[in-house]
């Protein structure tokens, strides 16, 4: 990684702007997953350790306008309690009452910004917006990785006004990513899933190049077995990519690269909790059923190059697995990556979402805290939150 850190820069006695992604799940005002929180803190804690005045800055949801139901107060005072020292809430991002309350800031002390995108200017953009975000602070930190991939005020345009840093967690993330893509331990055996091909056209695009494995499992697959000739009944399909995963195929094969497909899944006339469940030979799906999870014989196909695997980088469940009956195969390949010895990096979002739930986040070298920002990166796209830090 060749960008500065927090720990190339003097921030004793300074004011230093963190932007945070503490864009976490509410429930009725009640957070159900703070991991995102939790990521955070080694920054946030080296910044007080050495006598910064800290203010952190994110977003919460997606507001027209202010919401009171997207406030960040419930962060606050999550953040207070795994901190174990006070933190401010302020009840605006920019403008003078913020700049004084900033101002009063002691060494050690740490307040949180309200909601940036209470402000439509955030998104925009806008250079009059960034410009009263960077009144705020003397040093810049970025440590929300999950959102590098945003041109936003918070991510870019407060970075070009003030000295510019990347945050420990967004110093994990580039470096656990960055090697995938520069020097990965081989084999690299990369595992993908989710909904659509489409999603992904650039991940396997690359990945192709660098991969000496992929195993390509979720709702993408069946666009893929269709393309390869097989009949997938009323399974997910993208019409239109047919022609681009029989490509997709072919450059694997050109390149040496082995493309494994599920053999098995299981199949359902919905996708349902309590829905009928039948495991069918994976290009020959029932008329009126649907795969909505990979089967058994797949679990152990895939199971045995995640074993044998140098790094595995894994993004996409393999099947519904929010609902039991379609869960195993997510959790087979979870259980497989945990006991291989590879250096294993989990793509965020839903796939980070799997492997906290199923209880195999701590079996990881890296679960990414980026959802899109970790597709574009895996692309190989530059992102523009992380471009305008301060090289070293």
């Amino acid at each position: 990684m060749n960008k500065k850190t927090v720990r190339d820069i003097e921030v004793a006695g300074r004011r230093v702007f963190v932007r945070v992604d503490f864009n976490v799940p509410l429930d009725q005002g009640r957070i159900t997953d703070d991991h995102r929180i939790t990521a955070a803190l080694p920054t946030i804690a080296y910044l007080c350790d050495h006598d910064a005045a800290v203010i952190l800055a994110s977003h919460l949801g997606r507001p027209k306008g202010p919401e009171p139901s997207l406030r960040m107060d419930p962060i606050a005072r999550r953040l207070q309690e795994l901190l174990r020292r006070p933190v401010r809430k302020l009840d605006d991002c920019v403008g003078p009452e913020v700049e004084a309350a900033v101002g009063a800031m002691r060494r050690g002390d740490v307040v949180l910004l309200e909601n940036l995108r209470f402000h439509p200017e955030e998104e925009a953009n806008d250079p009059s917006f960034a410009r009263g975000l960077a009144r705020l602070a003397e040093v810049y930190v970025n440590d929300a990785f999950g959102t590098a991939h945003r041109a936003h005020a918070s991510t870019v345009g407060v970075a070009k006004l003030l000295p510019a840093v990347a945050g420990l967690l967004m110093e994990r993330e580039l470096t656990f990513l960055g090697k995938v893509l520069e020097a990965p331990t081989r084999p690299l055996v990369a595992i993908l899933g989710g909904k659509k091909v489409e999603d992904k056209i650039g991940v396997i695009r690359n990945l192709l190049r660098l991969a000496q494995t992929m195993l390509i499992g979720g709702g993408m697959c069946y666009t893929f077995l269709r393309a390869a000739g097989g009949k997938i009944g009323a399974s997910l399909c993208e019409a239109d990519k047919l022609d681009l995963a029989g490509e997709l195929m072919a450059d694997a094969q050109r390149r040496g690269v082995r493309l494994l497909l599920p053999v098995d899944v299981v199949a359902a006339q919905r996708p349902s909790a309590d829905a009928a469940v039948r495991t069918v030979d994976a290009r020959a799906i029932p008329d009126g059923w649907m795969g909505l999870d990979i089967g058994p014989r797949t679990e152990a196909a895939f199971a045995a190059p995640i074993a044998a695997a140098g790094t595995v980088l894994w993004n996409g469940p393999m099947g519904v697995f929010e609902l039991a009956p379609f869960a195993h195969g997510t959790q087979a390949v979870a259980r497989a990556v945990a006991e291989s010895p590879a250096e294993s990096i989990v793509g965020g979002g839903d796939t980070a979402s799997a492997v906290e739930q199923l209880g195999y986040a701590d079996k990881m070298t890296h679960i990414s805290t980026g959802g899109g920002a970790t597709l574009e990166f895996m692309e190989g796209k530059v992102l523009p939150g992380v471009a305008v830090l301060m090289d070293r």
